[in-house]
C-alpha cells in the first residue's frame, strides 16, 4: 500500500522506484538531481517530495491493456498523495490518450502531463525538482547555508559511516545527518527525537547501536 508518510524524501533529493535503475530517465537525471533508489515503493515510480510522486505510463504500458489503469485506481484508493501521472504519447499510443486523460483527470482527479519519450520525461522530472527546491528553501532563509550543506553530506565519510547502523540506508542517513548534523549529536539523541525522523522501529535500532 502506498500512504503519505510512507517516504520522507531528504531535501533536494528524488526516489525512484529500483526498476528504473539504469534506464533512459536515470541516466538523463544523473549529474542534475540526486536520485536514490529504493525497492519497495509499490505502485510508485518516482517520489519528488514527501507528499508528491511520479506514475510512470509508458507506451509499451498503454499498448499492453489495462494493467496500467488498476495500477493507477489502486494508488489512487490506497492513497493521500499527490499524484502526477506522466504519459507518453506518441504516433503508436496517441489513440489511447483521450482515455487515459478522461481517467486520470477527470475521474481520478490527477494532474497528468504528456511526453515523447524518456528523454523529455527526464527533463520535466529536473523542472519538478527544481520547483520543489525552491518551494522547501523558502522554509530554510533562516540559514543559508543549509542548501550547500545538505548537498555535501551525501559525499562525506560521515554519510557513509551513518549506513552502517542497522536499519539506516541512503535515505535515512541524509535525514538524520540533516536533522542532526554530526555523529556526535546524533548519539546523544533521545529515541523519541529519533522517531520523529525515522519512526519509531528505525529509532529504536540507532538509539541501542
Amino acid at each position: 500500500p502506498v500512504t503519505a508518510g510512507s517516504i520522507v524524501v531528504p531535501y533536494g533529493h528524488v526516489i525512484g522506484n529500483e526498476k528504473w535503475r539504469g534506464s533512459e530517465i536515470a541516466q538523463r537525471l544523473q549529474g542534475k538531481i540526486r536520485l536514490i533508489f529504493e525497492d519497495d515503493l509499490g505502485l510508485v515510480d518516482f517520489h519528488l517530495s514527501n507528499r508528491t510522486c511520479i506514475l510512470y505510463i509508458s507506451e509499451a504500458d498503454l499498448v499492453a491493456g489495462d494493467e496500467f489503469k488498476r495500477r493507477l485506481v489502486r494508488f489512487r484508493n490506497v492513497s493521500s498523495l499527490g499524484g502526477i501521472v506522466i504519459v507518453e504519447k506518441t504516433q503508436i499510443s496517441d489513440q489511447y490518450f483521450l482515455a487515459v486523460q478522461k481517467l486520470v483527470v477527470l475521474e481520478l482527479g490527477m494532474v497528468l502531463l504528456p511526453v515523447a519519450n524518456q528523454g523529455e520525461a527526464s527533463q520535466l522530472i529536473t523542472q519538478l525538482v527544481s520547483f520543489y527546491v525552491r518551494e522547501q528553501s523558502k522554509d530554510h532563509n533562516s540559514n543559508p547555508f543549509l542548501r550547500k550543506q545538505c548537498s555535501q553530506l551525501a559525499e562525506s565519510s560521515v554519510f557513509r559511516t551513518v549506513q552502517q547502523i542497522p536499519g539506516v540506508g541512503k535515505t535515512k542517513a541524509l535525514l538524520l545527518l540533516q536533522q542532526f548534523g554530526s555523529i556526535h549529536r546524533l548519539c546523544n539523541t533521545s529515541v523519541k527525537e529519533l522517531e520523529l525522523v525515522v519512526g519509531q522501529t528505525v529509532a529504536q535500532q540507532i538509539y541501542t547501536f
